[in-house]
């Protein structure tokens, strides 16, 4: 391999690697500025462990709040509320689990869910206590 195309790759690798890359990504940081005009202090994102990952962790006073951050282009199949299931809670609450274990002052926590449908900040819904973990 050519150390153009070795350059050339390394380039590609970190364009993807871009926190703005992807609309999913675009979505995590309308909800997490969205968040934080509401006082609340984003702690991680994209927390991820092997079967489970949060898109955003942040702090409200003394709670930590897990964040699942959905977005759909349209309602169409029940919009972005529809989207999280049994598994994809499942998966939250595996990561939810991990992220308290390694961080035990944080014990007090909910669960909550910000639904874009679209990329627009005026179509976000912010869901507090979307389910616990007897869900």
């Amino acid at each position: 391999m050519s150390i153009k195309n070795w350059l050339i790759g390394l380039w590609k690798k970190k364009a993807r690697r871009d926190p703005e890359s992807t609309d999913g990504m675009r979505a995590e940081t309308l909800a997490a500025n969205y968040l934080r005009a509401r006082g609340l202090v984003v702690v991680a994102r994209n927390f991820r462990v092997r079967g489970g990952e949060i898109d955003l962790i942040v702090r409200e006073g003394e709670i930590t709040v897990f964040v699942e951050v959905r977005l759909r282009r349209s309602r169409a199949f029940g919009g972005a509320i529809g989207s999280i299931g049994v598994q994809k809670r499942r998966r939250l609450l595996l990561a939810a689990r991990h992220w308290l274990l390694r961080h035990p002052q944080h014990g007090n926590c909910r669960f909550d869910c910000v639904l874009l449908d679209g990329l627009n900040a005026n179509n976000l819904e912010w869901i507090r206590h979307a389910f616990t973990a007897d869900d």
